[in-house]
């Protein structure tokens, strides 16, 4: 099935290049957009604004985290309780919009209840897609999967949207070892994917997980180095740039739970790594932590634990040109 290219190149995301895909799958037509980095940020707390972090570091992309079903069922809202439209977030993402800048809504992550599981279909999916996309104003959806979902029901629906819109769209996948790259399940959605014709980014989530490297550093780019080995045999025809060009890395800067520390250097050695390897996507979570307020301490939602500047693992990561 033929896709339609998107009106306007997104310069935040490499997730809709030509694809290669088994012979059981339908192939989508080109769409390649500009990589860059999109920090996560959740976008339910007040502060840090989007637009405070634009003009602090210069970031104009962001991913916003999370879309969840309310308590109205397959009805997307941000956080699963504040509604689509609120005030504040639209006109925070319109200012940044505004300044150059561009987001992507990200659904699912840690915590539920998930539109991809609650929708009771793939039109109905779709429908809550087209919802977010038009509510917003952009045209880059990720899904962020930590929990199990229908994921063929899933990809139909993305299927639909791409179809229609062009829309780029990423998958968000834990990772299971750095040798070892993404976890079964990850698998088989990217698969469903292929299966469907739905051209996407992966990225990898490069924390948590487990390593016996003693630099967290390397375990990171070992870990979405083991992800790039996967994805080659989920789209065994595409070349090693394309590849790379549908590659994502989200890293969680600061202190990890699994007691790993993501430093300041360890982002420039990830950052030159992706460079040189011309991937598609680099993110974290999230800029409500990327400060120093709490060196030392626990993991926290709103600092990374670690000695820093406000909003410095933006400002490295913004360093990142694909």
């Amino acid at each position: 099935m033929m896709r339609k290219v998107a009106s306007t190149i997104f310069v935040a995301l490499a997730a809709t290049a030509a694809v290669s895909i088994p012979a059981t799958a339908t192939e989508p037509a080109p769409a390649i957009a500009a990589p860059t980095a999109a920090p996560y940020i959740d976008i339910t707390m007040p502060s840090p604004s989007l637009v405070d972090v634009a003009n602090a570091t210069g970031q104009r992309v962001f991913t916003l985290a999370f879309v969840l079903a309310d308590s109205q069922g397959c009805h997307p809202s941000w956080g699963g309780t504040i509604p689509l439209n609120d005030s504040r977030i639209i006109n925070d993402i319109h200012a940044l919009q505004a300044m150059g800048g561009e987001v992507i809504v990200a659904t699912g992550g840690a915590a539920g209840p998930y539109l991809e599981y609650t929708c009771g279909s793939a039109d109905a999916l779709a429908g809550a897609y087209r919802q977010i996309l038009d509510t917003v104003g952009t045209n880059h959806l990720d899904v962020d999967v930590e929990a199990t979902i229908p994921q063929d029901m899933v990809n139909q629906a993305l299927a639909q949207v791409q179809g229609e819109r062009g829309t780029s769209v990423s998958y968000t996948m834990r990772v299971l070892g750095d040798d070892y790259g993404m976890d079964p399940y990850s698998v088989q959605v990217l698969q469903s994917a292929a299966a469907h014709g739905v051209d996407v980014l992966v990225n990898p989530m490069t924390m948590e997980f487990g390593s016996s490297r003693p630099d967290w550093g390397d375990a990171v780019i070992a870990a979405a180095e083991s992800s790039l080995g996967q994805m080659r045999q989920v789209w065994p025809g595409m070349s090693d740039g394309d590849l790379r060009r549908h590659l994502g890395v989200t890293p969680m800067i600061g202190r990890n739970y699994n007691g790993k520390i993501f430093q300041l250097d360890d982002a420039h050695q990830l950052v030159d790594w992706a460079n040189a390897n011309h991937i598609g996507l680099l993110a974290f979570w999230s800029a409500g932590r990327d400060n120093g307020s709490c060196p030392g301490g626990g993991v926290s939602a709103t600092c990374s634990g670690i000695a820093q500047g406000t909003f410095e693992f933006t400002s490295i990561f913004h360093g990142f040109q694909g």
